[in-house]
């Protein structure tokens, strides 16, 4: 890790990061968090434990005239036993908003994880280096999006040139809330996730509070979602209901409602976009919970299968069509006193004919070309003019 011809290590702080909520201190550098300590302390789930510490849009952003730079980090490696290896996390490279580089650190930390037993061992590593060369001389804004889906430390940045905090250049903040295809899940990269994608488009600063496998309408979320600075706001609602098949309609109406009043508790005029759940054919009459399939892991093909029945839904369990009826009732009946509020069927960003051309490979997650597809149709639907995101609130 030892670089001779570099003179410079500026200490990775708060202000050179952004999308986290909070930075923690640790025994290597800093852990970037999407959400704040008082809020994991609510909740001693391991998945969300994981997802939070996993920096989707969590990127390091200075300026700086340096045409190298080094950046070492501790990550967390996920093993499935049984599967074959997983892929290094990806960090791209931005140099003035535009592509510049790609690459992975080895090495770090590993989480053995058996689903079939739903165990999980950790095994601590050492920190590895990631290092782009060749950068344009001259004063630039230079960015490095954290993997999306890989937890990551980070030890030390090194550069030939001084780093100072890249200036606020005034784009609105776009806060969004949702489950593992919010997060990224199967995307490319951590700039080609669907919400990275839709907030470059759209000329936006993005925070991603998407949690893979936690979107579940949690009070605590609702809180960060409250106390967050922003200037649009998104929620997209349903997946993980079904899936983790944790409530019924009867909870699931008034839950959604307290979510909201929450939100609008710290932001009551910021446009407020409440977005139903994407087509998934597993679940869009057949309730949860869903359960991953291991019969073909060792080849490296999961997919998930629907445990429910289509008979339950009398006794008032979720599905993904019970699930978009009620969130356009829901915001129908609000947005007349809320002009701000504003609702997206999600099958408009993936619907059946998208379906038949990208199907979901595991039965759940769309693969990186459907990150694309979705992202370009949010901007385009959110962004673009008369879209819920137009304008600011009042």
């Amino acid at each position: 890790m030892h670089t001779k011809d570099f003179r410079i290590t500026t200490p990775v702080t708060a202000d050179l990061l952004r999308g986290a909520l909070e930075v923690e201190r640790t025994e290597h550098g800093v852990l970037p968090h999407r959400l704040p300590a008082w809020a994991r302390a609510q909740c001693a789930d391991g998945q969300l434990a994981m997802a939070e510490s996993q920096p989707s849009g969590v990127r390091l952003v200075f300026r700086t005239r340096a045409t190298t730079v080094e950046l070492d980090a501790l990550p967390t490696k996920r093993v499935y036993v049984g599967a074959p290896p997983r892929p290094d996390g990806v960090y791209d490279l931005l140099v003035d908003g535009r592509p510049a580089g790609r690459g992975s650190v080895t090495g770090g930390n590993t989480l053995t994880i058996d689903m079939a037993t739903r165990t999980v061992d950790h095994r601590p590593g050492q920190p590895g280096t990631l290092r782009f060369t060749g950068l344009p001389d001259g004063v630039k804004n230079v960015e490095i999006w954290l993997p999306h889906d890989e937890t990551t430390e980070l030890v030390a940045l090194r550069t030939d040139a001084p780093v100072e905090p890249a200036p606020d250049d005034g784009r609105r903040v776009w806060l969004h809330h949702g489950s593992s295809i919010s997060h990224g899940s199967d995307a490319a990269s951590p700039t080609t996730t669907w919400p990275a994608l839709a907030a470059s488009l759209g000329g936006v600063e993005l925070v991603n509070l998407g949690l893979s496998g936690s979107a579940l309408l949690d009070p605590f979320t609702a809180r960060v979602l409250r106390d967050t600075p922003a200037d649009l706001i998104s929620v997209k609602i349903g997946i993980n209901l079904v899936n983790t098949d944790v409530m019924r309609l009867r909870a699931f109406t008034p839950a959604v409602h307290g979510f909201l009043d929450t939100i609008r508790e710290g932001h009551p005029t910021t446009p407020l976009l409440v977005v139903s759940p994407l087509l998934c054919p597993l679940h869009e009459d057949t309730p949860g919970p869903s359960a991953a399939d291991l019969g073909d892991l060792g080849t490296g093909r999961l997919r998930f299968r629907a445990m429910g029945d289509p008979a339950e839904r009398a006794s008032g369990k979720l599905t993904l069509r019970v699930i978009r009826d009620e969130l356009a009732r829901i915001v129908g009946q609000r947005a007349t006193r809320d002009p701000h509020l504003h609702h997206l069927d999600g099958r408009d960003l993936y619907g059946e004919a998208d379906f038949a051309e990208l199907p979901l490979p595991d039965g759940l997650h769309p693969d990186a070309a459907t990150h694309r597809r979705i992202g370009e149709r949010f901007a385009r639907l959110a962004f673009t003019a008369g879209g819920p995101f137009t304008h600011r609130g009042a």
